[in-house]
């Protein structure tokens, strides 16, 4: 699941349209490997310096708690199979992934790092998928373990639950007219202009494969073969070494992590599954298959 890319088009044309009182303030930067984007209406030139360095502050904080190329909570836990006393965030990303685990079947499963890895560096791959296994973590409040072997990712969630951190610090700042693109996207209210944020859903070449409408509301999407890793295998892996069923899949959701997580695992999944496990998480909706 390292560097999964996403094929979204975000289209904020016309933020503050003419005759609008709204004013537009743009910033970027990266997010876990990903660019990220937000679109701010309504602040002042101080209000949004604030805004944004708070953005700044909050991502460098998800970085040191969620990153695999950068030391980070999740590295050492991964290093030394043990990690005492997680942060709240922590905990709660970590609640949430054993949530999608159980209503995908076990098919989004963050402990499948091993396999990728045998996978782009030509390992083996039987051994790595000996070590996979979810429901061997060790997870309370006073620490994290892992079995001999182990080792997580969380880039099929963690740029969702950064989009959402970013959401709700809008919210506290007081701004409920927000697109906000951290590889996975959280539309906040609606376009300054009084209609919808809109999006595009394209295919891994860049084809546009549907647009819609997003009011407080996240997007993601997947696609398999979007990066190819080792001799040219899909990037997003099965735990149990079965092909993607999927080209491309776009699922939204209140929650951008919700979102994330249930569109890595639904490449995988036959499409009864994937019913089953989007009726488990409230106001979650397939938005694109093929």
């Amino acid at each position: 699941m390292i560097g999964r890319r996403r094929f979204l088009a975000l289209s904020a044309a016309a933020l503050a349209a003419p005759g609008h009182a709204a004013t537009r303030h743009d910033w970027q930067g990266t997010a876990l490997g990903a660019q990220a984007q937000l679109v701010l209406s309504g602040a002042t030139d101080a209000q949004a310096r604030h805004v944004f360095a708070r953005v700044v502050s909050e991502l460098a904080q998800v970085e040191a708690q969620f990153s695999l190329y950068r030391d980070s909570a999740l590295t050492r836990l991964n290093r030394d199979a043990r990690l005492s006393h997680p942060a709240p965030e922590i905990q709660n990303l970590f609640a949430l992934a054993g949530q999608v685990h159980q209503a995908t079947g076990g098919v989004f499963d963050p402990s499948i790092q091993p396999l990728w890895l045998a996978t782009a560096t030509g390992g083996d791959q039987t051994t790595a998928r000996a070590a996979i296994g979810w429901t061997r973590v060790g997870i309370s409040p006073e620490d994290i373990k892992l079995t001999q072997g182990m080792a997580l990712t969380f880039n099929g969630i963690a740029q969702g639950h950064a989009a959402d951190r970013i959401a709700a610090l809008m919210r506290a700042e007081g701004f409920g007219n927000v697109l906000i693109n951290m590889g996975e996207v959280q539309a906040l209210g609606s376009h300054p202009d009084g209609g919808p944020w809109r999006a595009q859903i394209a295919g891994p070449m860049g084809d546009a494969l549907a647009d819609l409408d997003l009011t407080d509301r996240a997007l993601a999407t997947s696609s398999p073969l979007g990066t190819r890793i080792g001799l040219g295998t899909a990037h997003i892996l099965h735990p149990k070494g079965l092909p993607p069923r999927w080209q491309t899949v776009s699922i939204s959701a209140p929650l951008a992590a919700v979102a994330d997580a249930l569109s890595t695992a639904a490449c995988l999944m036959e499409r009864p599954a994937i019913d089953a496990a989007l009726a488990v998480f409230s106001g979650a909706r397939l938005e694109h298959l093929s």
